[in-house]
């Protein structure tokens, strides 16, 4: 567990143990937060239950961890969000296999839930990384068009004029590049090829979507983790990667060229500058991809939770709620501690409205 996250739950710990003692709290009429609702403060130790959610790896690592520290408010509530990929979350949550669902990407009609049986709810962002694996060089810039090329398998070296042109003075092998993908349904493939569409439109050949027709001399990896592992092992290979698994997995990642011709990392400040460009939908659903910015890093993607609009079970109900509503409130100081950057003030208040519309 991160060292951070400890400390914060050792001392929410402590502050929680001070009020007991002196009795003091805060009511719900004290508070001024959106969504707080009935499960605001100690509320959340009055609950019992399960849920089970499976969906999107990407946001795997932050929804651990706000599971986690629910758990200390709700000792009686069990979580289970299991990583499948968006692909296979939004076909359980539709099939009525899991309570709610992670992706990162939109639901199609051909997805499995209904439409008007779902709604949106956006808890963080996080930048999508091209993760390399080349030695000697530490440092490495791609634009668009030259990403796009790389992942068509139409650049197969290292040393191919259109990269040594992003990389002016920087030695390149001749090593071939080693392609890695996901093999299964991912809403970071969505988005990944999502960004190549946009960004380099008249290059990028292979559309978007959860899935695409990778060239046949390319490697899938299962989910976030599998890509990193391929890129790890391959001398001269390259992915996109989660950041959160990227840093875990000790990988180096290139600098991307955004929309106003800067070559930018993938950082939490780099993301949150994406997001501040993002238009959102009615639906809540929004696009931080290629977003103009000077700061801006390119592949930004979002992430959401699909919830019921209505829940047979009133205890169901009430229990995504609550869950729900901490992870846009206490659950977004976690993110940046696991590399994801937490909502904008008004996207962060949509959202907890959008959680009140549920129904039982």
């Amino acid at each position: 567990m991160n060292r951070n996250v400890l400390s914060r739950r050792v001392l929410a710990g402590v502050a929680l143990a001070a009020l007991a003692l002196t009795g003091c709290g805060t009511s719900d009429s004290d508070s001024d937060t959106p969504g707080a609702g009935n499960n605001a403060g100690g509320d959340y130790a009055d609950l019992s239950g399960e849920l089970k959610a499976s969906g999107a790896s990407f946001p795997d690592a932050y929804y651990q961890e706000v599971i986690t520290a629910f758990k200390e408010a709700a000792p009686n509530v069990t979580i289970n969000y299991n990583a499948t990929g968006s692909g296979t979350g939004k076909k359980q949550f539709g099939e009525g296999l899991t309570d709610f669902a992670g992706t990162d990407s939109l639901v199609k009609d051909t997805d499995g839930p209904a439409a008007g049986s779902y709604l949106y709810v956006p808890t963080v962002a996080a930048p999508i990384t091209v993760s390399y694996n080349l030695s000697g060089v530490d440092k490495l810039q791609l634009s668009p068009d030259t990403l796009a090329k790389i992942f068509q398998s139409e650049i197969r070296t290292w040393n191919d004029a259109a990269i040594a042109a992003d990389n002016p003075g920087v030695s390149l092998p001749a090593t071939p590049i080693t392609v890695a993908h996901r093999s299964d349904g991912s809403g970071t493939t969505s988005n990944f090829t999502k960004y190549l569409a946009a960004a380099a439109p008249n290059t990028w050949k292979l559309g978007s979507g959860d899935t695409v027709n990778w060239p046949s001399n390319t490697q899938g990896g299962e989910k976030n983790t599998g890509v990193a592992q391929i890129v790890k092992q391959a001398d001269g290979g390259i992915g996109y990667v989660d950041l959160s698994d990227a840093v875990a997995s000790q990988l180096t990642f290139a600098a991307i060229k955004n929309k106003d011709g800067q070559y930018v990392a993938p950082s939490i400040e780099g993301t949150t500058a994406g997001l501040e460009g993002a238009q959102v939908a009615e639906d809540l659903s929004y696009n931080p991809l290629d977003a103009a910015g000077a700061n801006a890093y390119p592949i930004t993607a979002p992430t959401f939770l699909l919830v019921k609009t209505s829940y047979d079970d009133p205890k169901k109900a009430e229990l995504v709620k609550a869950f729900v509503t901490y992870l846009l409130n206490d659950g977004q100081d976690l993110a940046k501690d696991v590399d994801f950057a937490p909502l904008p003030a008004s996207l962060k208040e949509k959202a907890l409205a959008q959680v009140e519309k549920i129904q039982s």
